[in-house]
Protein backbone atom coordinates (compact mmCIF):
# COMPACT_ATOMS: atom_id res chain seq x y z
CA UNK A 1 0.00 0.00 0.00
CA UNK A 2 1.36 3.39 -0.95
CA UNK A 3 1.93 6.18 1.52
CA UNK A 4 -0.67 8.26 -0.27
CA UNK A 5 -3.21 5.47 0.08
CA UNK A 6 -2.30 4.89 3.71
CA UNK A 7 -2.67 8.58 4.50
CA UNK A 8 -5.94 9.06 2.72
CA UNK A 9 -7.34 5.59 2.93
CA UNK A 10 -9.08 3.85 5.73
CA UNK A 11 -11.73 1.19 5.44
CA UNK A 12 -13.96 2.73 8.11
CA UNK A 13 -13.98 6.19 6.50
CA UNK A 14 -14.56 4.71 3.05
CA UNK A 15 -17.45 2.63 4.39
CA UNK A 16 -19.12 5.63 6.04
CA UNK A 17 -18.68 7.95 3.05
CA UNK A 18 -19.78 5.48 0.38
CA UNK A 19 -22.70 4.11 2.42
CA UNK A 20 -24.15 7.55 3.16
CA UNK A 21 -23.70 8.65 -0.47
CA UNK A 22 -25.32 5.45 -1.71
CA UNK A 23 -28.18 5.93 0.77
CA UNK A 24 -28.87 9.42 -0.59
CA UNK A 25 -28.92 8.28 -4.22
CA UNK A 26 -31.05 5.19 -3.57
CA UNK A 27 -33.48 7.02 -1.28
CA UNK A 28 -34.40 9.55 -3.95
CA UNK A 29 -35.74 6.83 -6.24
CA UNK A 30 -39.01 6.56 -4.31
CA UNK A 31 -38.89 9.32 -1.70
CA UNK A 32 -41.10 11.65 -3.76
CA UNK A 33 -44.00 9.22 -4.27
CA UNK A 34 -45.83 9.93 -0.99
CA UNK A 35 -45.25 13.70 -1.27
CA UNK A 36 -46.95 14.16 -4.66
CA UNK A 37 -50.32 15.42 -3.32
CA UNK A 38 -48.57 18.10 -1.22
CA UNK A 39 -46.33 19.11 -4.15
CA UNK A 40 -49.38 19.50 -6.38
CA UNK A 41 -51.11 21.65 -3.74
CA UNK A 42 -48.10 23.99 -3.49
CA UNK A 43 -46.78 24.09 -7.06
CA UNK A 44 -49.79 23.15 -9.14
CA UNK A 45 -49.42 21.10 -12.29
CA UNK A 46 -51.39 18.17 -13.60
CA UNK A 47 -51.00 14.48 -12.94
CA UNK A 48 -48.64 14.23 -15.93
CA UNK A 49 -46.33 16.84 -14.37
CA UNK A 50 -46.32 15.14 -10.99
CA UNK A 51 -45.41 11.81 -12.52
CA UNK A 52 -42.42 13.46 -14.20
CA UNK A 53 -41.06 14.53 -10.79
CA UNK A 54 -40.50 10.80 -10.24
CA UNK A 55 -39.64 9.79 -13.81
CA UNK A 56 -37.11 12.59 -14.44
CA UNK A 57 -34.84 11.24 -11.70
CA UNK A 58 -35.27 7.60 -12.73
CA UNK A 59 -34.49 8.37 -16.36
CA UNK A 60 -31.27 10.34 -15.92
CA UNK A 61 -30.09 8.04 -13.13
CA UNK A 62 -30.54 4.84 -15.14
CA UNK A 63 -29.30 6.28 -18.43
CA UNK A 64 -26.04 7.80 -17.16
CA UNK A 65 -24.88 5.10 -14.69
CA UNK A 66 -22.46 3.36 -17.04
CA UNK A 67 -21.23 6.68 -18.42
CA UNK A 68 -20.59 7.93 -14.87
CA UNK A 69 -18.58 4.82 -14.08
CA UNK A 70 -16.58 5.20 -17.30
CA UNK A 71 -15.80 8.83 -16.49
CA UNK A 72 -14.53 7.78 -13.06
CA UNK A 73 -12.31 5.08 -14.53
CA UNK A 74 -10.83 7.55 -17.02
CA UNK A 75 -10.43 10.75 -14.98
CA UNK A 76 -10.24 9.49 -11.40
CA UNK A 77 -12.88 7.77 -9.32
CA UNK A 78 -12.57 9.99 -6.26
CA UNK A 79 -12.57 13.13 -8.41
CA UNK A 80 -15.74 12.13 -10.28
CA UNK A 81 -17.39 10.86 -7.09
CA UNK A 82 -16.89 14.31 -5.54
CA UNK A 83 -18.20 15.99 -8.71
CA UNK A 84 -21.30 13.78 -8.79
CA UNK A 85 -21.92 14.37 -5.08
CA UNK A 86 -21.61 18.14 -5.54
CA UNK A 87 -24.10 18.11 -8.45
CA UNK A 88 -26.52 15.91 -6.49
CA UNK A 89 -26.33 18.15 -3.41
CA UNK A 90 -26.78 21.36 -5.39
CA UNK A 91 -29.72 19.91 -7.34
CA UNK A 92 -31.33 18.80 -4.07
CA UNK A 93 -31.23 22.38 -2.80
CA UNK A 94 -32.63 23.60 -6.12
CA UNK A 95 -35.48 21.09 -5.87
CA UNK A 96 -36.29 22.24 -2.33
CA UNK A 97 -36.44 25.88 -3.49
CA UNK A 98 -38.24 25.19 -6.77
CA UNK A 99 -40.81 27.96 -7.44
CA UNK A 100 -42.82 25.85 -9.88
CA UNK A 101 -43.39 22.31 -11.09
CA UNK A 102 -41.22 22.73 -14.22
CA UNK A 103 -38.20 23.86 -12.24
CA UNK A 104 -38.73 20.97 -9.81
CA UNK A 105 -38.71 18.47 -12.69
CA UNK A 106 -35.50 20.04 -14.06
CA UNK A 107 -33.84 19.86 -10.64
CA UNK A 108 -34.86 16.22 -10.31
CA UNK A 109 -33.28 15.41 -13.68
CA UNK A 110 -30.01 17.05 -12.59
CA UNK A 111 -30.21 15.19 -9.28
CA UNK A 112 -30.41 11.91 -11.20
CA UNK A 113 -27.38 12.85 -13.30
CA UNK A 114 -25.31 13.58 -10.19
CA UNK A 115 -26.44 10.33 -8.59
CA UNK A 116 -25.54 8.38 -11.75
CA UNK A 117 -21.94 9.57 -11.53
CA UNK A 118 -21.71 9.11 -7.76
CA UNK A 119 -23.48 5.78 -7.20
CA UNK A 120 -21.41 3.25 -9.22
CA UNK A 121 -18.17 4.73 -7.86
CA UNK A 122 -19.18 4.08 -4.24
CA UNK A 123 -18.57 0.36 -4.64
CA UNK A 124 -15.31 0.83 -6.53
CA UNK A 125 -13.90 3.21 -3.92
CA UNK A 126 -15.02 0.93 -1.10
CA UNK A 127 -13.41 -2.09 -2.74
CA UNK A 128 -10.10 -0.26 -3.11
CA UNK A 129 -10.10 0.74 0.57
CA UNK A 130 -11.10 -2.54 2.25
CA UNK A 131 -8.80 -5.58 2.54
CA UNK A 132 -10.01 -8.67 0.68
CA UNK A 133 -10.73 -10.64 3.85
CA UNK A 134 -13.08 -7.97 5.22
CA UNK A 135 -14.95 -7.04 2.07
CA UNK A 136 -17.91 -9.31 2.77
CA UNK A 137 -18.79 -7.49 5.98
CA UNK A 138 -18.12 -4.08 4.38
CA UNK A 139 -20.39 -4.93 1.44
CA UNK A 140 -22.93 -6.18 3.97
CA UNK A 141 -23.11 -2.83 5.73
CA UNK A 142 -23.09 -0.93 2.41
CA UNK A 143 -25.85 -3.19 1.09
CA UNK A 144 -27.88 -2.85 4.28
CA UNK A 145 -27.82 0.94 4.09
CA UNK A 146 -28.74 0.95 0.39
CA UNK A 147 -31.46 -1.64 0.88
CA UNK A 148 -32.92 0.39 3.71
CA UNK A 149 -32.93 3.49 1.48
CA UNK A 150 -34.73 1.73 -1.37
CA UNK A 151 -37.36 0.23 0.88
CA UNK A 152 -37.89 3.20 3.20
CA UNK A 153 -38.19 5.89 0.53
CA UNK A 154 -41.99 6.12 0.80
CA UNK A 155 -41.77 6.18 4.64
CA UNK A 156 -39.16 8.94 4.75
CA UNK A 157 -41.00 11.00 2.15
CA UNK A 158 -44.34 10.53 3.85
CA UNK A 159 -43.06 11.29 7.34
CA UNK A 160 -41.22 14.48 6.34
CA UNK A 161 -44.18 15.66 4.27
CA UNK A 162 -46.68 14.87 7.02
CA UNK A 163 -44.78 16.44 9.93
CA UNK A 164 -42.66 19.20 8.33
CA UNK A 165 -43.05 19.93 4.60
CA UNK A 166 -42.40 18.22 1.27
CA UNK A 167 -39.35 20.46 0.69
CA UNK A 168 -37.53 18.57 3.44
CA UNK A 169 -37.34 15.39 1.38
CA UNK A 170 -34.78 17.37 -0.63
CA UNK A 171 -33.27 19.54 2.12
CA UNK A 172 -32.33 16.30 3.91
CA UNK A 173 -29.63 15.67 1.27
CA UNK A 174 -27.96 19.08 1.62
CA UNK A 175 -26.28 18.82 5.07
CA UNK A 176 -25.33 15.20 4.33
CA UNK A 177 -23.77 16.18 1.01
CA UNK A 178 -21.94 19.18 2.45
CA UNK A 179 -20.49 16.99 5.21
CA UNK A 180 -19.39 14.26 2.77
CA UNK A 181 -17.64 16.53 0.26
CA UNK A 182 -14.60 17.44 2.42
CA UNK A 183 -14.49 13.96 3.92
CA UNK A 184 -14.33 12.39 0.46
CA UNK A 185 -11.53 14.75 -0.56
CA UNK A 186 -9.47 14.04 2.56
CA UNK A 187 -10.26 10.40 3.35
CA UNK A 188 -10.71 8.56 0.06
CA UNK A 189 -7.79 7.37 -2.07
CA UNK A 190 -7.79 8.26 -5.76
CA UNK A 191 -7.84 5.39 -8.25
CA UNK A 192 -8.27 4.90 -11.98
CA UNK A 193 -9.33 2.16 -14.37
CA UNK A 194 -7.39 0.97 -17.40
CA UNK A 195 -6.64 4.48 -18.66
CA UNK A 196 -8.26 3.72 -22.01
CA UNK A 197 -9.87 6.67 -23.83
CA UNK A 198 -13.60 7.23 -23.42
CA UNK A 199 -15.71 5.09 -25.73
CA UNK A 200 -17.86 7.83 -27.31
CA UNK A 201 -19.83 5.62 -29.79
CA UNK A 202 -20.49 3.02 -27.08
CA UNK A 203 -21.54 5.71 -24.62
CA UNK A 204 -24.03 7.20 -27.09
CA UNK A 205 -25.48 3.80 -28.02
CA UNK A 206 -25.81 2.62 -24.40
CA UNK A 207 -27.20 5.92 -23.12
CA UNK A 208 -29.67 6.24 -25.98
CA UNK A 209 -30.77 2.63 -25.63
CA UNK A 210 -31.26 2.88 -21.87
CA UNK A 211 -33.15 6.15 -22.29
CA UNK A 212 -35.59 4.59 -24.76
CA UNK A 213 -36.18 1.46 -22.67
CA UNK A 214 -36.56 3.24 -19.33
CA UNK A 215 -38.71 6.00 -20.86
CA UNK A 216 -41.06 3.41 -22.31
CA UNK A 217 -41.23 1.47 -19.04
CA UNK A 218 -41.91 4.44 -16.76
CA UNK A 219 -44.44 6.05 -19.13
CA UNK A 220 -46.19 2.86 -20.27
CA UNK A 221 -48.51 2.49 -17.25
CA UNK A 222 -49.34 6.21 -17.42
CA UNK A 223 -49.64 6.94 -21.15
CA UNK A 224 -50.75 3.47 -22.24
CA UNK A 225 -48.61 0.73 -23.77
CA UNK A 226 -49.91 1.48 -27.27
CA UNK A 227 -48.98 5.17 -27.09
CA UNK A 228 -46.74 6.28 -29.95
CA UNK A 229 -44.02 7.71 -27.68
CA UNK A 230 -43.98 4.62 -25.48
CA UNK A 231 -43.73 2.22 -28.42
CA UNK A 232 -41.10 4.41 -30.10
CA UNK A 233 -39.03 4.51 -26.92
CA UNK A 234 -39.17 0.75 -26.38
CA UNK A 235 -38.42 -0.07 -30.03
CA UNK A 236 -35.67 2.50 -30.53
CA UNK A 237 -34.12 1.66 -27.16
CA UNK A 238 -34.02 -2.04 -28.01
CA UNK A 239 -32.42 -1.34 -31.40
CA UNK A 240 -29.78 0.94 -29.87
CA UNK A 241 -28.93 -1.56 -27.12
CA UNK A 242 -28.61 -4.31 -29.71
CA UNK A 243 -26.29 -2.01 -31.64
CA UNK A 244 -24.33 -1.36 -28.45
CA UNK A 245 -23.81 -5.10 -27.93
CA UNK A 246 -22.66 -5.64 -31.54
CA UNK A 247 -20.37 -2.61 -31.42
CA UNK A 248 -18.86 -3.64 -28.07
CA UNK A 249 -17.93 -7.09 -29.38
CA UNK A 250 -15.72 -5.47 -32.02
CA UNK A 251 -14.45 -2.24 -30.47
CA UNK A 252 -10.83 -2.03 -29.32
CA UNK A 253 -11.66 -0.32 -26.00
CA UNK A 254 -15.40 -0.75 -25.37
CA UNK A 255 -17.07 0.92 -22.41
CA UNK A 256 -18.55 -2.44 -21.36
CA UNK A 257 -16.51 -5.38 -22.69
CA UNK A 258 -18.94 -8.10 -23.75
CA UNK A 259 -16.40 -10.72 -22.73
CA UNK A 260 -17.37 -10.02 -19.13
CA UNK A 261 -20.65 -11.79 -19.78
CA UNK A 262 -18.78 -14.97 -20.68
CA UNK A 263 -18.17 -15.29 -16.97
CA UNK A 264 -21.01 -17.25 -15.37
CA UNK A 265 -20.39 -15.32 -12.16
CA UNK A 266 -20.85 -11.92 -13.82
CA UNK A 267 -23.81 -12.97 -15.98
CA UNK A 268 -25.53 -14.84 -13.17
CA UNK A 269 -25.37 -12.09 -10.56
CA UNK A 270 -26.47 -9.44 -13.05
CA UNK A 271 -29.47 -11.53 -14.14
CA UNK A 272 -30.34 -12.17 -10.49
CA UNK A 273 -30.03 -8.45 -9.68
CA UNK A 274 -32.29 -7.36 -12.52
CA UNK A 275 -34.98 -9.91 -11.58
CA UNK A 276 -34.70 -9.18 -7.86
CA UNK A 277 -35.27 -5.45 -8.36
CA UNK A 278 -38.10 -6.16 -10.79
CA UNK A 279 -39.97 -8.15 -8.15
CA UNK A 280 -39.03 -5.99 -5.16
CA UNK A 281 -39.62 -2.48 -6.57
CA UNK A 282 -43.02 -3.42 -7.95
CA UNK A 283 -44.06 -5.02 -4.66
CA UNK A 284 -42.97 -2.03 -2.53
CA UNK A 285 -44.81 0.26 -4.95
CA UNK A 286 -48.11 -1.59 -4.33
CA UNK A 287 -47.68 -2.56 -0.67
CA UNK A 288 -46.98 1.00 0.47
CA UNK A 289 -50.25 2.06 -1.19
CA UNK A 290 -52.08 -0.95 0.29
CA UNK A 291 -51.00 -0.05 3.81
CA UNK A 292 -52.27 3.50 3.43
CA UNK A 293 -55.14 3.40 0.94
CA UNK A 294 -56.75 0.12 2.04
CA UNK A 295 -55.77 -0.44 5.68
CA UNK A 296 -55.99 3.26 6.53
CA UNK A 297 -52.56 3.88 8.04
CA UNK A 298 -50.87 7.26 7.77
CA UNK A 299 -47.57 7.36 5.84
CA UNK A 300 -45.65 7.23 9.12
CA UNK A 301 -47.75 4.39 10.53
CA UNK A 302 -47.44 2.41 7.31
CA UNK A 303 -43.68 2.89 7.25
CA UNK A 304 -43.29 1.75 10.85
CA UNK A 305 -45.34 -1.37 10.19
CA UNK A 306 -43.15 -2.22 7.19
CA UNK A 307 -39.96 -2.02 9.29
CA UNK A 308 -39.72 -5.82 9.78
CA UNK A 309 -39.19 -5.90 6.00
CA UNK A 310 -37.46 -2.62 5.24
CA UNK A 311 -35.34 -2.43 8.39
CA UNK A 312 -34.19 -6.03 8.49
CA UNK A 313 -31.15 -5.42 6.25
CA UNK A 314 -29.62 -3.23 8.96
CA UNK A 315 -29.57 -6.25 11.27
CA UNK A 316 -28.97 -9.17 8.94
CA UNK A 317 -26.91 -7.84 6.01
CA UNK A 318 -23.61 -7.49 7.95
CA UNK A 319 -24.04 -11.11 9.09
CA UNK A 320 -24.78 -12.09 5.50
CA UNK A 321 -21.53 -10.43 4.44
CA UNK A 322 -19.55 -12.43 7.01
CA UNK A 323 -21.26 -15.64 5.84
CA UNK A 324 -20.36 -14.80 2.24
CA UNK A 325 -16.71 -14.40 3.26
CA UNK A 326 -16.76 -17.88 4.81
CA UNK A 327 -18.90 -19.99 2.49
CA UNK A 328 -19.07 -17.85 -0.67
CA UNK A 329 -21.75 -15.48 -1.93
CA UNK A 330 -23.69 -17.89 -4.13
CA UNK A 331 -25.54 -19.88 -1.42
CA UNK A 332 -26.28 -16.75 0.62
CA UNK A 333 -27.68 -14.83 -2.37
CA UNK A 334 -29.76 -17.78 -3.54
CA UNK A 335 -31.18 -18.38 -0.04
CA UNK A 336 -32.06 -14.69 0.25
CA UNK A 337 -33.86 -14.63 -3.08
CA UNK A 338 -35.91 -17.72 -2.32
CA UNK A 339 -36.86 -16.30 1.08
CA UNK A 340 -37.88 -13.01 -0.54
CA UNK A 341 -40.00 -14.95 -3.04
CA UNK A 342 -41.59 -16.92 -0.18
CA UNK A 343 -42.39 -13.74 1.71
CA UNK A 344 -44.06 -12.07 -1.28
CA UNK A 345 -46.04 -15.23 -2.04
CA UNK A 346 -47.20 -15.45 1.57
CA UNK A 347 -48.26 -11.80 1.52
CA UNK A 348 -50.37 -12.42 -1.57
CA UNK A 349 -52.26 -15.10 0.38
CA UNK A 350 -52.90 -13.18 3.62
CA UNK A 351 -53.64 -9.75 2.08
CA UNK A 352 -57.31 -8.81 2.44
CA UNK A 353 -59.20 -5.55 2.62
CA UNK A 354 -59.17 -5.79 6.44
CA UNK A 355 -56.09 -7.93 7.13
CA UNK A 356 -54.64 -7.67 10.62
CA UNK A 357 -51.03 -6.67 11.06
CA UNK A 358 -50.37 -9.94 12.91
CA UNK A 359 -51.35 -11.89 9.79
CA UNK A 360 -48.94 -9.90 7.64
CA UNK A 361 -46.00 -9.93 10.06
CA UNK A 362 -44.51 -13.35 9.11
CA UNK A 363 -44.44 -12.34 5.42
CA UNK A 364 -42.73 -9.05 6.25
CA UNK A 365 -40.08 -10.74 8.41
CA UNK A 366 -39.30 -13.46 5.85
CA UNK A 367 -39.11 -10.87 3.05
CA UNK A 368 -36.83 -8.69 5.17
CA UNK A 369 -34.42 -11.52 5.91
CA UNK A 370 -34.40 -12.49 2.24
CA UNK A 371 -33.65 -8.95 1.07
CA UNK A 372 -30.88 -8.63 3.65
CA UNK A 373 -29.23 -11.88 2.57
CA UNK A 374 -29.20 -10.68 -1.05
CA UNK A 375 -27.72 -7.19 -0.88
CA UNK A 376 -24.28 -7.74 0.64
CA UNK A 377 -23.13 -10.90 -1.16
CA UNK A 378 -24.55 -9.64 -4.47
CA UNK A 379 -22.25 -6.62 -4.39
CA UNK A 380 -19.33 -8.87 -3.46
CA UNK A 381 -20.06 -11.23 -6.36
CA UNK A 382 -20.21 -8.37 -8.87
CA UNK A 383 -16.92 -6.86 -7.78
CA UNK A 384 -15.04 -10.15 -7.46
CA UNK A 385 -16.16 -11.43 -10.88
CA UNK A 386 -14.02 -8.91 -12.83
CA UNK A 387 -10.48 -7.53 -12.81
CA UNK A 388 -9.77 -4.61 -10.44
CA UNK A 389 -9.40 -2.20 -13.38
CA UNK A 390 -12.90 -3.17 -14.59
CA UNK A 391 -14.71 -2.86 -11.26
CA UNK A 392 -15.98 0.64 -12.00
CA UNK A 393 -17.79 -0.27 -15.19
CA UNK A 394 -18.96 -3.58 -13.65
CA UNK A 395 -20.57 -1.61 -10.82
CA UNK A 396 -22.11 0.82 -13.31
CA UNK A 397 -23.54 -2.00 -15.44
CA UNK A 398 -24.98 -3.78 -12.40
CA UNK A 399 -26.58 -0.59 -11.09
CA UNK A 400 -28.01 0.19 -14.53
CA UNK A 401 -29.57 -3.27 -14.75
CA UNK A 402 -31.02 -2.84 -11.25
CA UNK A 403 -32.60 0.47 -12.29
CA UNK A 404 -34.04 -1.08 -15.45
CA UNK A 405 -35.35 -3.94 -13.31
CA UNK A 406 -36.96 -1.50 -10.88
CA UNK A 407 -38.62 0.49 -13.66
CA UNK A 408 -39.76 -2.73 -15.34
CA UNK A 409 -41.11 -4.04 -12.02
CA UNK A 410 -43.28 -0.99 -11.40
CA UNK A 411 -44.50 -1.08 -15.01
CA UNK A 412 -45.35 -4.81 -14.94
CA UNK A 413 -46.94 -4.72 -11.48
CA UNK A 414 -48.99 -1.62 -12.31
CA UNK A 415 -50.24 -3.23 -15.52
CA UNK A 416 -51.25 -6.46 -13.77
CA UNK A 417 -52.88 -4.46 -10.98
CA UNK A 418 -54.87 -2.34 -13.44
CA UNK A 419 -56.00 -5.39 -15.42
CA UNK A 420 -57.22 -7.31 -12.35
CA UNK A 421 -58.35 -4.57 -9.95
CA UNK A 422 -58.24 -0.86 -9.25
CA UNK A 423 -58.57 1.90 -6.67
CA UNK A 424 -62.38 1.92 -6.42
CA UNK A 425 -62.64 0.00 -3.14
CA UNK A 426 -60.34 -1.82 -0.73
CA UNK A 427 -61.43 -5.13 -2.22
CA UNK A 428 -60.75 -4.11 -5.82
CA UNK A 429 -57.30 -2.95 -4.75
CA UNK A 430 -56.59 -6.33 -3.16
CA UNK A 431 -57.98 -8.10 -6.24
CA UNK A 432 -55.38 -6.30 -8.35
CA UNK A 433 -52.51 -6.51 -5.86
CA UNK A 434 -52.68 -10.26 -5.24
CA UNK A 435 -51.83 -11.45 -8.78
CA UNK A 436 -49.18 -8.73 -9.01
CA UNK A 437 -47.51 -10.02 -5.83
CA UNK A 438 -47.69 -13.59 -7.13
CA UNK A 439 -45.90 -12.40 -10.27
CA UNK A 440 -43.31 -10.59 -8.14
CA UNK A 441 -42.75 -13.73 -6.10
CA UNK A 442 -42.27 -15.84 -9.23
CA UNK A 443 -39.81 -13.35 -10.71
CA UNK A 444 -37.72 -13.25 -7.52
CA UNK A 445 -37.75 -17.06 -7.40
CA UNK A 446 -36.43 -17.01 -10.97
CA UNK A 447 -33.69 -14.69 -9.71
CA UNK A 448 -32.83 -17.38 -7.16
CA UNK A 449 -32.47 -19.90 -9.99
CA UNK A 450 -30.16 -17.47 -11.80
CA UNK A 451 -28.07 -17.18 -8.64
CA UNK A 452 -27.67 -20.96 -8.50
CA UNK A 453 -26.04 -20.80 -11.94
CA UNK A 454 -23.19 -18.73 -10.48
CA UNK A 455 -20.10 -20.95 -10.09
CA UNK A 456 -18.73 -21.77 -6.68
CA UNK A 457 -16.14 -19.42 -5.22
CA UNK A 458 -13.11 -21.39 -6.40
CA UNK A 459 -14.44 -21.63 -9.94
CA UNK A 460 -15.30 -17.94 -10.00
CA UNK A 461 -11.82 -17.03 -8.81
CA UNK A 462 -10.35 -19.01 -11.69
CA UNK A 463 -12.58 -17.15 -14.16
CA UNK A 464 -11.74 -13.63 -12.93
CA UNK A 465 -8.49 -11.89 -12.14
CA UNK A 466 -7.50 -11.70 -8.46
CA UNK A 467 -9.84 -9.39 -6.57
CA UNK A 468 -7.02 -7.70 -4.63
CA UNK A 469 -6.99 -4.12 -6.00
CA UNK A 470 -3.22 -3.69 -5.96
CA UNK A 471 -3.08 -2.44 -9.55
CA UNK A 472 -5.72 0.18 -8.72
CA UNK A 473 -3.75 1.45 -5.74
CA UNK A 474 -0.55 1.50 -7.74
CA UNK A 475 -2.34 3.64 -10.32
CA UNK A 476 -3.64 5.82 -7.54
CA UNK A 477 -0.22 6.45 -6.09
CA UNK A 478 1.23 7.00 -9.55
CA UNK A 479 -1.40 9.63 -10.28
CA UNK A 480 -0.10 11.69 -7.38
Amino acid sequence: MSQQTARRGGAAWALVITSVAGFMAALDNLVVTTALPSIREDLGGGLHDLEWTVSAYTLTFAVLLMFGAALGDRFGRRRLFIAGLAVFTGASAAAAMAPGIDSLIAARAIQGAGAAVMMPLTLTLLTAAVPVAKRGMAYGIWGAVNGLAVASGPLVGGTLTEHISWQWIFWLNVPLGLALLPLARLRLAESHGTGAPLDIPGTLLASGGLFGIVYGLVRGPVDGWTGSMVLTGLFAGSVLLAGFVLYSTRAANPMLPMRLFRSRAFSGINAASLLMFLGMFGSIFLLSQYMQGVLGYSPTEAGLRMLPWTGMPMLVAPIAGILADRIGGRPVVAAGLFLQALGLGYMSVVATADASYTAQLPALIVSGIGMALFFAPASHLVMSSVRPSEQGIASGANNALREVGGALGIAVMASIFSAQGGYETGQTFVDGMRPALVTGSAVVALAGVAALLIPTRRRAERQAAPAEPAPVLETASASH
